[in-house]
């Protein structure tokens, strides 16, 4: 199944709930918590996503190496202006998916255009 998500006018974490739930197959009535369904999704218009210029300082990505002093913060203007709000968007999906060997598998059928 294909699905197309159109991000315009529309907040980073709206568009990422309904990305996620597809890629889960939570929409479908063959759910299974341990498989992976055969959905795409598509997210296209992501250069024209609402984003508050309050929430581009204001939101922060924190990173850690794992070393001592490796931690690592981004805001989300920094990080768009760095990658585009292309990863911004995958970002969301991807935190939003659950964490366990399946998730980059379902991160594989998502595509994001901006």
């Amino acid at each position: 199944m294909n699905y197309k998500i159109d991000a315009q006018n529309k907040k980073i974490g709206r568009v990422a709930s309904e990305a996620a739930k597809f890629l889960m197959g939570k929409n479908l009535t063959s759910y299974a918590r341990n498989a992976v369904p055969d959905a795409k999704v598509t997210i296209f218009n992501t250069a024209k996503a609402a984003i508050d210029s309050k929430k581009k300082d204001d939101k922060k990505y924190v990173t850690f190496t794992g070393f001592r002093g490796g931690i690592n913060t981004e805001t989300l203007g920094a990080l768009i202006n760095r990658k585009g709000t292309s990863e911004a968007f995958e970002r969301a999906v991807y935190r939003m998916l659950p964490s366990n060997s399946l998730r980059s598998k379902m991160m594989k059928n998502l595509t994001i255009t901006e």
